[in-house]
């Protein structure tokens, strides 16, 4: 269970479930981001799904463009999202829904996030029901 609560259902109109999704979308964030800078070699489209192809042929570069556009739009949903949260303190906020136990005492303490707890903790709240009214 993530260290993070669940959001108001009643305020906020997201389920458990729902919160839990996007919770769990944006901590793939630095995995995606990982990806996209190691992963920049075509090899045989097999060996990325790892299912064979009726024709053993295969287009090896399109389906690397195809699986890197589709990690950056992912990672760009977030990275705006946080921006719509709040312009002033994204970079706090993108730190905190992409890794766990990012605690606001840890933004404090080791990142100085110019803000105090409560802005912190709404602007985060924000940034899950924005995420939550995109589809993705």
């Amino acid at each position: 269970m993530p260290n993070v609560r669940p959001l108001n259902k009643n305020k906020y109109q997201i389920s458990k479930y729902r919160f839990l999704e996007i919770y769990n979308f944006c901590l793939q964030y630095n995995e995606w981001k990982d990806e996209l800078k190691y992963n920049t070699h075509t090899v045989g489209a097999q060996e990325l799904t790892g299912m064979p192809f009726g024709t053993g042929k295969s287009d090896s570069t399109a389906y690397l463009a195809m699986k890197r556009a589709e990690l950056e739009r992912k990672c760009q949903l977030i990275e705006q999202t946080a921006m719509e949260a709040d312009s002033e303190i994204y970079p706090y906020i993108l730190k905190a829904v992409t890794n766990e136990h990012v605690s606001y005492h840890y933004l404090k303490t080791v990142m100085d996030i110019p803000c105090g707890k409560k802005m912190y903790y709404d602007r985060r709240r924000k940034f899950y029901y924005l995420m939550s009214n995109k589809k993705f």
